[in-house]
């Protein structure tokens, strides 16, 4: 039987009320009832998922990111960039175009942890946000079937009940 859906994601935060302010102001996302783990733990919703976020001494990995979908790129840039907090170094630059011309927007938070904005079309973000957008397929070859992903999935149909 698969996996019918993703719940939530975990990530550490070194400090957590400085950490849930952050994604509270960030990104909108609301505090929810939250179980006593026995250390500092936040649940907030973001949309129909949660991010758990709970204070540890780890440090946030350098590559593993999780990703959210945002509907005002633009303006979460520019909450980043008056923050401080975009990421240009994991992955050669902060703002990136796909081949099909979605965009990542990458970013940390306060205890490191990279986040990745997705935005479905490079063409509805103001110019002078798209002229600093690096297009990967300038950085590297892309065949047929790379051109064809998209991190905006279809959702699968439901099954019939017979």
């Amino acid at each position: 039987m698969p996996a019918r859906a993703l719940n939530h994601v975990s990530i550490v935060a070194k400090n957590l009320e400085e950490s849930v302010r952050f994604y509270e102001e960030m990104f909108g996302l609301m505090r929810l009832p939250t179980p006593n783990f026995g250390h500092p733990t936040q649940w907030l919703r973001v949309g129909d998922l949660q991010l758990h976020i709970f204070e540890r001494p780890e440090e946030a990995r350098r590559y593993a990111h999780f990703a959210l979908t945002v509907d005002d790129l633009a303006a979460i840039y520019e909450k980043g960039r008056e923050r401080g907090c975009l990421d240009s170094d994991t992955f050669g630059h902060w703002l990136v175009e796909l081949p099909n011309g979605n965009v990542q927007l990458y970013l940390r938070d306060p205890a490191g942890n990279l986040i990745e904005l997705d935005f479905p079309n490079v063409e509805l973000l103001p110019l002078e946000l798209r002229a600093q957008c690096v297009r990967l397929a300038d950085r590297y070859p892309q065949s047929d079937w790379n051109r064809q992903a998209t991190l905006f999935l279809e959702p699968l149909p439901t099954p019939s009940a017979e």
